[in-house]
Parts: structure tokens; C-alpha cells; sequence
């Protein structure tokens, strides 16, 4: 059940920054959604939180800043190893790749009838050696997964840091 209402509160969330709103209320609460909150606004993903009454059914409302793209809970519990985190991380979570904007950059003059001769030239003469150095460069991720560890809830740099492993709440990003 606390799975669940983690899930509908993240949804809300995402909802809420599709349609551009500043504010979201979520209820039911629990101390899970305010640890994920947490994490989310330490992170620079939302502005602000508040909590109402929490001794009763209580509501939590957020300040939203515009980043958040994908917020999910995973609804299963997966247990997960300090050596798997990166790899999780990896498959979950989106990379930015520097060398698409590149190529789009020089593509997009062409398709907008600018033409390749306003593209300084520059670009064509140091393109390979561009594409040299992003190919050996690891890609960035952007993005966290929040992990529920017996040092608390904490995203996956953390976890690592702390060589503590546990289970998968979600991911951000």
C-alpha cells in the first residue's frame, strides 16, 4: 500500500509540471514521500515543500521548479547490491550526449535552408577531433534513483558513497 500512494504522489508531480502549474498538493502522506521530497529538493528538482498536519491524514504542498521530466515509483520491492547501483543507474536513467548537439547544430542549418556556408567553419575543421573526444568520454547521467538503505533514504550517489545497499524506491529526473 505505501508503494502505491509513493507512486501517486510522484504521478501528481509530473502531472502537475506537464501542465506548467507553480504549486501541487499531495495527499494521502507518508514519511517515505517526504524523504523522496527530501531528496528532490536537495537535489534543485523542486523549490519547496510543506507539511500539514501530520499526525492526521495530512497533505504535503509542493513548489514546483520546472526540472522535473519523469518521477516514478517502483511499485515491487528490488532488492539491489552496492556493485549494481551504477548499472541500475545506467539503465534507468537518461544520458546527455554533448556530439547530438553538434550534429544537429550542423543538420539543422542545411534543413532550414540557411545552408552549410553559414556554419562557421570552424566546426568542419575541428568536427573529427570533436567526435574523438566525446566517443571516449563516459556519458552523463541526469537524474537519481532513490534507494531505501538502513542508513535512511538516500539517491544512489550517496548510497555509494556509503557503500550501503538496499531497496529501489524510484528514480527522478
Amino acid at each position: 500500500m505505501g508503494r502505491r500512494i509513493l507512486n501517486d504522489a510522484l504521478r501528481s508531480i509530473v502531472n502537475a509540471e506537464k501542465r506548467g502549474k507553480a504549486t501541487v498538493e499531495l495527499k494521502p502522506i507518508s514519511t517515505v514521500i517526504s524523504s523522496f521530497l527530501t531528496i528532490m529538493k536537495y537535489r534543485g528538482y523542486i523549490r519547496n515543500f510543506e507539511l500539514f498536519d501530520p499526525h492526521r491524514v495530512g497533505k504535503i504542498t509542493v513548489e514546483l521548479q520546472g526540472r522535473v521530466n519523469d518521477c516514478q515509483a517502483l511499485t515491487y520491492r528490488q532488492d539491489i547490491k552496492v556493485k549494481d547501483i551504477e548499472k541500475y543507474t545506467t539503465f534507468k536513467l537518461p544520458t546527455r550526449q554533448v556530439c547530438s548537439f553538434i550534429a544537429y547544430y550542423i543538420e539543422g542549418a542545411g534543413r532550414l535552408g540557411i545552408g552549410y556556408a553559414n556554419v562557421p567553419g570552424y566546426v568542419y575543421r575541428i568536427l573529427p577531433k570533436l567526435m574523438l573526444f566525446f566517443d571516449n568520454l563516459y556519458p552523463v547521467k541526469c537524474g537519481y534513483v532513490v534507494i531505501s538503505t538502513p542508513d535512511g533514504i538516500l539517491d544512489h550517489g550517496e548510497a555509494i558513497r556509503r557503500n550501503v545497499s538496499g531497496q529501489i524506491l524510484g528514480y527522478f529526473h
